[in-house]
């Protein structure tokens, strides 16, 4: 006999066609924003506060620049609010790249990119069990030491998915720059998993 699927209390879940109620309530908060309404917007900085910091902590040496950053990336968010088109993607998403944008912009003003024109890059032998043994915070406090360049397109390529086709626009460097750095990230970052093994 095949069990129906209920709720806890019993009864039988109903089914929205569009949104959950959660989405609804973001729709409206949006729309409430796009009319000025402050409280509105209070609350749209609240609701997505720890989200948009997760990211910018990921780009940022400390907590008073991820909050520089963050500052930032709100004011332009409320900014182009009205360009927020929800059949083309999830607000999660379009507010990310916001945050990339204005974090890469930091990364930039506290450092000259080079293009260093590298086309063939030596892959560096990670050792996989130290970095499994390792806390990620701890990884996460490593990759905020890296270069300012070399840190931007580690985190670009290991922790948000990017393409090195992606990042070198991103950046304005050519791909072969991009994989030089990922690959002096990953070295720096062995080296020094390695002395703090030791």
């Amino acid at each position: 006999m095949q069990e129906k699927c209920t709720t806890p209390n019993g009864s039988l879940p109903v089914l929205t066609a569009f949104f959950t109620p959660l989405e609804q309530d973001l729709h409206h908060i949006i729309a409430e924003c796009r009319q000025g309404n402050r409280k509105a917007q209070e609350q749209l900085y609240r609701q997505f506060y720890g989200f948009a910091m997760t990211i910018a902590m990921r780009y940022a040496t400390d907590e008073h620049e991820a909050g520089d950053i963050l500052c930032q990336a709100f004011v332009k968010m409320f900014r182009s609010l009205h360009t927020y088109d929800s059949t083309k993607g999830n607000f999660h998403g379009w507010l990310k790249k916001i945050v990339i944008h204005e974090s890469l912009d930091h990364i930039k003003q506290r450092s000259r990119f080079t293009s260093l024109e590298q086309e063939v890059v030596e892959e560096p032998f990670v050792n996989n069990s130290i970095i499994e043994k390792t806390d990620a915070a701890a990884i996460l406090d490593l990759v905020r030491k890296l270069p300012p360049a070399t840190h931007a397109v580690f985190v670009l390529y290991a922790m948000e998915g990017y393409a090195h086709k992606e990042i070198a626009a991103q950046l304005n460097i050519s791909e072969g720059t991009s994989k030089w750095h990922l690959s002096e990230a990953r070295k720096i970052l062995q080296q020094k998993l390695t002395i703090n093994r030791v």
